[in-house]
């Protein structure tokens, strides 16, 4: 991923990310999100978070990694790694999932 040669202060990349953010809670239908994701993302970027989010569904079934690689072709490692982030992340898959699949949100 691209570095820069120096990092924005920490207050800076927040206020960034927050108005990155504020734009995305902003639209309000999903051909305006995808617009956007196509003008803000590279075709790489917007393959690596699909891929991610295609395996949450499969996870939260149960299954195991290797199969939903077979099922999807996403690496075993970004298998566990998305398995992580809905175990420690900071919520966003969850409440995500809870919107779009809402018989698998944990809890339900």
């Amino acid at each position: 991923m691209k570095q820069r040669l120096e990092p924005l202060p920490d207050s800076d990349a927040d206020a960034s990310f927050r108005a990155l953010a504020k734009a995305l809670a902003g639209l309000e239908r999903v051909d305006e999100v995808a617009a956007f994701l196509r003008d803000l993302c590279t075709p790489a970027e917007i393959e690596a978070m699909a891929d991610r989010w295609r395996v949450v569904p499969l996870l939260l079934q149960g299954l195991p990694y290797r199969e939903i690689h077979e099922r999807t072709l996403v690496s075993v490692t970004t298998i566990g790694r998305v398995a992580r982030t809905l175990e420690h992340g900071a919520g966003g898959y969850a409440a995500a999932v809870k919107r779009q699949y809402p018989r698998l949100a944990p809890g339900h």
